[in-house]
């Protein structure tokens, strides 16, 4: 079977302007990095783009503005919450022509059962037109969607074709890849787990730092999906310490960081997130120029 979301995957940033705005300019340099660096499949309205601060007006120019730059790549779209009706109701109303899947992230705050997700999650790919990649991330939403409902959602539903795990949990990871069906994948939610969770069977990684180094980190998971892992490991020490200080301070702020570094956008978020500290900033310049030097 062919995976369409197999190899990288960017979580694209949402980048603005001093007075705020959507810096549509800066969104077309991004995108245009990733055409031209290797990345397989862009992922717009994650986590990573500050979604929860974007209107509904902004939300849609995002996609299509993604949609219009992306010269063929596969297109994601983050549609993840708390409420399943209006997650239905914005599967229905949403532009979904030219989308290739939907990231699901599990609900947060209200903290379901995992029968509660179960239900969640088979009522939303039943009103998908497109596939559904769940998306686990515990250390952000205060639950965990557990390997045996992540497997049980995957052998009744055909249109679920892969999670996203953020969880860190190798084990609850290693039963999920074990145990799925041939035609569901798992994918790294964190950059630093993606040549080892590769090499347990995941097929890629839906990635932070790729939204700079979008060559390097698909080197990386090209290599390991490869089996030549002697460069993969070497492709993975050169990055390591920017895996770690762009979440030192939290994402997205790290990777905006590293983007103003590169001279692709202003380094600016919104409100309630914030700028990381000048030290933070100067030790990812540091970590940076011993990449590229």
């Amino acid at each position: 079977m062919n995976h369409v979301f197999k190899g990288t995957g960017v979580a694209l940033v949402t980048p603005f302007t001093e007075k705020n705005n959507i810096d549509f300019n800066g969104l077309e340099k991004i995108v245009k990095n990733q055409v031209d660096g290797g990345t397989d499949y862009l992922v717009a309205l994650g986590t990573t783009a500050e979604t929860p601060t974007l209107s509904t007006e902004e939300k849609l120019e995002v996609v299509s503005f993604i949609k219009e730059k992306a010269s063929g790549l596969p297109v994601v779209v983050g549609m993840g919450g708390n409420d399943t009706k209006k997650i239905l109701k914005n599967i229905d109303t949403f532009d979904l022509k030219g989308v290739s899947g939907l990231l699901i992230v599990t609900p947060y705050y209200n903290k379901p059962s995992q029968e509660g997700m179960y239900n969640h999650y088979s009522e939303i790919a039943d009103a998908s037109p497109v596939p559904v990649i769940l998306y686990n991330v515990p250390s952000r939403t205060g639950i965990n969607l557990e390997a045996d409902t992540v497997i049980k959602l995957a052998e009744i539903s055909d249109k679920i074709v892969a999670v996203k795990e953020a969880s860190g949990d190798i084990t609850q990871i290693s039963k999920i890849i074990k145990y799925a069906p041939e035609h569901f994948s798992v994918i790294s939610g964190d950059d630093a787990f993606t040549l080892p969770m590769i090499a347990l069977g995941a097929r890629g990684v839906i990635s932070v730092i790729a939204n700079a180094l979008p060559k390097e980190l698909s080197n990386l998971a090209h290599s390991a999906l490869n089996e030549k892992y002697i460069s993969a490991r070497q492709q993975h020490h050169e990055l390591s310490e920017l895996f770690r200080l762009l979440f030192k301070e939290g994402n997205p702020a790290g990777i905006k960081a590293l983007l103003n570094i590169m001279g692709l956008i202003d380094n600016q978020l919104r409100s309630p997130l914030f700028p990381v500290s000048g030290q933070t900033f100067n030790d990812i310049s540091w970590a940076y120029q011993q990449i590229t030097r």
